[in-house]
């Protein structure tokens, strides 16, 4: 319990670090009445607009109401549509889902399978053309990509919708294009880990055994591979929301990453600082349900928190 509400409080400083830088680049990156209605504004609209937001009074105090307000599950207002900043991100919510589960689905069911092969047929044709591969899957941008996908698909061969939501087939290219370096990075880190897993004396032993090449896998390898998997999975969060980002911004799609594009075109504060505030809850929380994990994947981690735990208490631990 110790070791949660320890992981808890980093969480929740690490938040509210991640509140307070949002709020002060975004406040000294602009004015939001000169984004809403252009350098020709006059001064009694400008000062009209600062009084009606709260604009007008010092960084320090504007912070301090927008803490209270979060407190409260108050985000504010949106400078642009008027809406409160919470609804407006969570209509845009269902899209992006819609849009980052078939990606994180199709990136663990390709790159893992791929990283094994890779790993099994070490050196071999297999391996180098999933090297190759994972490593061109990689150095090409999302927006590239994007729109490579685009030009051959909508463009040349007109088979698919180009841009927004008209159907299934409006998926393909978006999810595409985000699974395709999700699932390099699958790869790569399967493949490290399953050629380190598979030079331990432990798998010699297994040989030694008698043992079957399918049963030395499924019994021995992978469930050691699970544990980097994990933190990468864990990891890829943040990743793909940045690329999610992208990419809707490329296919037009309406999402939370197009959203957030438009807030900061707009210099939309609070719409920005909900987004964000959103995506960092999620990477966090991705983070800590790793660590939980850590302990039922591996049960010496679990070992180590109760010693950890026994000591704190003053008993005596073998």
């Amino acid at each position: 319990m110790t070791w949660l509400l320890t992981r808890i409080s980093r969480a929740l400083m690490t938040m509210l670090l991640l509140i307070a830088f949002t709020f002060f680049t975004l406040a000294v990156s602009g004015d939001p009445a000169v984004a809403k209605f252009g350098e020709d504004i006059d001064l009694a609209t400008l000062e009209a607009f600062r009084a009606k937001w709260g604009l007008n009074y010092p960084l320090w105090k504007q912070f301090l109401i927008y803490l209270n307000g979060v407190g409260h599950l108050d985000f504010g207002i949106s400078f642009r549509t008027g809406e409160p900043a919470w609804d407006l991100v969570v209509s845009r919510l269902p899209a992006t889902l819609s849009l980052m589960s078939p990606t994180i689905a199709v990136s663990v069911f390709l790159g893992v399978p791929l990283g094994v092969i890779a790993a099994m047929n070490r050196g071999k044709l297999s391996d180098r053309v999933t090297i190759v591969l994972a490593v061109v899957a990689l150095a090409i941008p999302s927006f590239l990509l994007g729109l490579l996908l685009m030009f051959v698909f909508s463009v040349w061969l007109t088979w698919l919708p180009p841009s927004g939501i008209v159907g299934w087939q409006s998926y393909i290219m978006p999810s595409s294009t985000l699974a395709i370096s999700t699932a390099a990075i699958y790869a790569r880190f399967t493949r490290s880990a399953m050629i380190e897993v598979l030079s331990h004396p432990m798998i010699e032993t297994a040989q030694a055994s008698g043992l079957t090449r399918r049963v030395i896998l499924r019994m021995h390898a992978l469930p050691n591979v699970l544990l980097p998997l994990i933190t990468v999975t864990a990891l890829e969060f943040g990743n793909i929301i940045i690329f999610a980002i992208v990419v809707e911004s490329v296919f037009s799609w309406p999402g939370v990453g197009r959203l957030l594009i438009t807030g900061i075109t707009n210099r939309d504060y609070a719409v920005v600082q909900v987004i964000i505030l959103l995506t960092g809850t999620t990477v966090i929380l991705a983070n800590l349900l790793a660590d939980i994990a850590y302990g039922y994947v591996d049960p010496r981690i679990a070992d180590a928190r109760l010693k950890g735990r026994a000591r704190s208490a003053g008993l005596d631990v073998v």
